[in-house]
């Protein structure tokens, strides 16, 4: 990685901070400068609450965490489990071995529900309970064509996601960098990292955000974010790992 490939360049990273500290020491180190504005916050809910709900369900033949937040707030509860679990991308595989777990089924290659769903231990689930561990929403896919294969799925919530509330200052500060041209790059990794940030944003901000180009490693975002954002150029990146998308960043600055 290029130690001065992002000199110059600003990048807006909107997940919380906690969770995008190897993305922003990756800018930093690369010579870029970073401008931490998190869409939402992430509430876990009780434990004890979460295994009032595991009581109520039929014991799992497979468990499937959909993200990393599920991972740090689920992963415990059910470990009693002898079922085989599932990890919808890298990141979410990597959270739940440094926990000590065992990931039976991930996807070989890509990072969402649909390259998940191409694993063969997910083809014949007639009659088989899935448990899909989640946050309060998300995606249906993964639930529905399972259900289609056959499989009984619950869903289990482990924590909230809510808007952010950024304060007069944090509000200040952003309009101020868009407005000058210090943001040249969005990094957003979810559609619902997305809708959060449109909703906290004012419509001032907004518009300065189009100034900037907004890159995300799904095509799901992309295509959002053209239609609750008009104008704004975007860019695809290969993967939702920090060094993929840093690379990625200093690729695009250096060719403008």
């Amino acid at each position: 990685m290029s130690e001065t490939g992002l000199t110059g360049c600003g990048v807006l990273i909107t997940r919380p901070e906690h969770q995008s500290q190897e993305l922003a020491a990756g800018v930093k180190a690369a010579g870029g400068t970073v401008f931490h504005f998190p869409a939402f916050d992430i509430i876990g809910r009780d434990m004890d609450e979460i295994r009032r709900k595991l009581t109520a369900l039929p014991e799992p033949d497979i468990v499937v965490f959909v993200s990393r937040n599920a991972v740090a707030h689920g992963l415990a509860a059910v470990k009693e489990f002898n079922a085989k679990i599932a990890a919808v991308g890298p990141a979410t595989r990597h959270a739940i071995e440094s926990d000590g777990e065992t990931v039976d089924i991930f996807p070989e290659s890509g990072f969402d529900s649909e390259h998940l769903l191409t694993h063969a231990a997910l083809q014949d689930v007639d009659g088989r309970n899935v448990m899909i561990v989640r946050g309060q929403s998300g995606r249906e896919l993964l639930a529905e064509t399972l259900r289609e294969r056959g499989a009984n799925v619950d869903y289990v919530c482990v924590y909230e996601r809510t808007p952010y509330e950024p304060t007069p200052a944090e509000l200040e500060h952003l309009e101020s960098a868009l407005g000058e041209g210090r943001i040249r790059f969005v990094t957003v990794m979810s559609v619902e990292t997305l809708e959060c940030l449109v909703q906290i944003m004012p419509s001032q901000a907004l518009s300065l955000l189009r100034q900037s180009t907004l890159v995300a490693p799904g095509t799901r975002v992309l295509q959002t974010a053209s239609e609750l954002i008009p104008g704004i150029a975007t860019v695809l990146a290969p993967g939702p790992q920090a060094p993929t998308m840093i690379n990625t960043l200093i690729r695009l600055w250096q060719t403008g």
